[in-house]
């Protein structure tokens, strides 16, 4: 097998099917589906047993988290290339062989990003690539702009883990997923160590993607998801910036954790974005930073370059 493709799931039988045809429409064939299913209680399970026995089932007793889930699947299997895939994500047919296209252009590519777009509002882009910014925030490219605006292949910060596809060489040496994140930036962080490592990270707009959005969370704007994604920023920046790097933004990541801060106050989530931030300031030391190493000193200056560009076009486009 080349290609591991693996869904972290729970809770979510309907798109988990949909998700699950769409793939079994797809050309490509050297590749092996894993569903990593953490303790669903909606008959997911039964239902892929019953139905797909194909499939590569693990199931856990307890809800381990996304990145857990991701990291069990990538163990347990042998692949060159890892493809994660959200359970509410369905793919056009040869997207798959798209995605493995682009990134065999380059040994030094870790991860590509595909197209996706949103099921509900099909003329809506959902995600082009993530960039990061000097503010602290991640910004999903093309978010609520025409798909047709994203027709060519670019570097981006990030893949989009929803779904993207992985070089397992460099995930050997970088490293899986931080299970500390649980869910949420676990992606961005995984690609940032890329990048401190000398990687890249391109988007494809040839393989394409609908996605449902929180299905499994229920909703864009939800306590659950602000308070993890707001601890979550916090081990990011602290986990991949060194300590020199991190003074030197600190004036414009105060800036950007404020402004989130009122933005939230302003949605009525003030409270559990409070509650991210204060649990990821005081988890800090469950967070193994990345080992600084001077043969990466290039690497840390083309990062800040990218999160100068990033901010600038965030700002003024």
């Amino acid at each position: 097998m080349s290609i591991t493709i693996i869904i972290p799931h729970f809770n979510g039988k309907k798109s988990l099917a949909k998700c699950i045809s769409s793939l079994k429409r797809q050309d490509f064939t050297p590749a092996e589906i894993m569903v990593i299913d953490n303790a669903s209680t909606d008959g997911s399970v039964d239902y892929i047993k019953k139905n797909h026995p194909d499939i590569r089932l693990i199931g856990n007793k307890l809800n381990k988290g996304y990145a857990a889930a991701v990291n069990q699947g990538i163990r347990s299997s042998k692949s060159e290339y890892i493809l994660l895939l959200n359970n509410d994500v369905y793919l056009e047919k040869d997207s798959i062989q798209h995605l493995l296209n682009c990134i065999q252009t380059d040994k030094n590519i870790f991860g590509v990003s595909a197209r996706i777009i949103q099921y509900l509002n099909p003329e809506k882009m959902d995600d082009a690539g993530d960039e990061y910014t000097l503010l602290g925030w991640t910004k999903r490219v093309g978010y609520g702009k025409s798909p047709d605006k994203y027709n060519s292949k670019r570097e981006i910060f990030s893949a989009c883990a929803a779904a993207a596809i992985y070089r397992r060489s460099i995930l050997e040496k970088i490293g899986y997923l931080d299970e500390n994140f649980f869910a949420y930036l676990e992606d961005v962080d995984i690609s940032y160590r890329a990048r401190i490592n000398g990687y890249k990270c391109f988007y494809t707009p040839h393989a394409v993607a609908y996605h449902v959005g929180s299905a499994t969370t229920g909703s864009r704007y939800n306590a659950f998801k602000i308070k993890l994604a707001a601890r979550n920023n916090i081990f990011l920046l602290y986990k991949n910036m060194p300590g020199l790097q991190l003074l030197l933004n600190l004036p414009f990541l105060l800036l950007g954790f404020f402004i989130k801060y009122i933005f939230f106050i302003i949605k009525g989530h003030g409270k559990p974005y409070h509650r991210g931030i204060k649990e990821g300031l005081f988890n800090l030391s469950k967070i193994k930073k990345t080992e600084y190493e001077s043969e990466n000193l290039i690497n840390y200056f083309k990062i800040e370059y990218l999160l100068i560009k990033n901010t600038l076009k965030f700002i003024f486009y």
